[in-house]
């Protein structure tokens, strides 16, 4: 089988479409053959910088779907043939791929492959900011960092499915279109700080009930200027920088959390159930993946140029 493999780290031009033993089910694992594979940008930090588990030589992609072709010992929940998607495997980038049974979850009819290959990794986190992070109920109004991205899309269309409102930023003209396309109710074009005044005016003074911010250190000032009294600044951009702040540097006694989607699935049963809310918002047609980029598996140096340059909106996809 062949993969997208690097041996050091670095710019795109390290990836290499490699040829590799095909791997074998061990006990409790799935043989999966891959039907499409999700491009994330901590894909691309993963090929510049490594990190935990992700130490060249090693073969990327966190996130995909495809075909089971075979069963380790001691898996009976999966059988051949059957449809299957995960949001975290390292190694997705890859033609055959061994799977844990316990990270998968099978992928209903009425979802395609590239929506199931291209879903999970940026609908759990959407999920789990609109529901646990700070759950959206009618009326709220959530300010939507990056709204035409792919965690930004997908965001709206939760809040607005919820019956909240969105504000949503976006850092180019050209991209207000596809944030009003997706639901949001404004959209505010920004590159940085300084929005925080334009908000207020939008809430009649009061502030957002909710900033989801992906957006690094730059808006990180902004967006606690942003809130009412007693709202929420969920944080989510750590691979654009993290800020340094004081306690009593907080505003309007706001609240400011840290959310990490594994801790939305930490459990089996977790992810079961939350996947399952997000596919079944797909097949209801209340939330839809814009696959707006497709690429041969080969080619994956060519998406990570693409999603690096910031000229993309919506989701990429690797296929073998």
């Amino acid at each position: 089988m062949h993969a997208i493999r690097i041996e050091e780290h670095g710019g795109p031009e390290v990836m290499r479409w490699t040829e590799l033993p095909d791997p074998a089910p061990g006990a409790g694992e799935v043989l999966v053959r891959l039907g499409a594979a999700g491009v994330n940008y901590m894909d691309t930090g993963a090929r510049a910088s490594g990190g935990p588990g992700w130490a060249a030589p090693v073969v990327l992609g966190a996130e995909g779907m495809g075909y089971v072709t075979a069963l380790g010992a001691g898996v009976t929940e999966f059988a051949v043939g059957d449809r299957v998607a995960w949001f975290y495997h390292p190694g997705s980038y890859a033609e055959l791929l061994a799977v844990p049974a316990t990270s998968l979850v099978k992928v209903p009819d009425g979802v395609s492959d590239e929506v199931a290959g291209g879903l999970l990794m940026q609908g759990l986190t959407a999920n789990h900011l609109s529901t646990e992070t700070y759950p959206i109920g009618p009326g709220d109004t959530a300010v939507v960092h990056a709204a035409a991205g792919g965690v930004g899309q997908l965001l709206t269309q939760l809040v607005k499915a919820r019956g909240g409102s969105v504000i949503g930023l976006v850092s180019r003209e050209d991209k207000a279109a596809v944030a009003e396309e997706v639901g949001a109710d404004h959209v505010l074009v920004h590159s940085g700080a300084g929005f925080e005044d334009r908000v207020r005016e939008l809430t009649g003074g009061r502030g957002a009930d909710v900033v989801y911010d992906g957006g690094g250190a730059d808006t990180f000032r902004s967006s606690q200027l942003a809130l009412r009294t007693h709202g929420v600044h969920a944080y989510y951009g750590p691979f654009m920088g993290v800020p340094t702040l004081r306690p009593t540097d907080l505003p309007n006694s706001i609240l400011l959390t840290y959310p990490v989607v594994h801790h939305h699935v930490a459990t089996r049963e977790a992810l079961v159930r939350r996947t399952g809310e997000v596919f079944d918002l797909v097949r209801s047609g209340q939330l839809t993946l814009r696959v707006t980029g497709r690429y041969p598996l080969a080619e994956a140096a060519r998406a990570h140029a693409d999603i690096e340059s910031r000229r993309t909106t919506g989701k990429l996809v690797l296929v073998p």
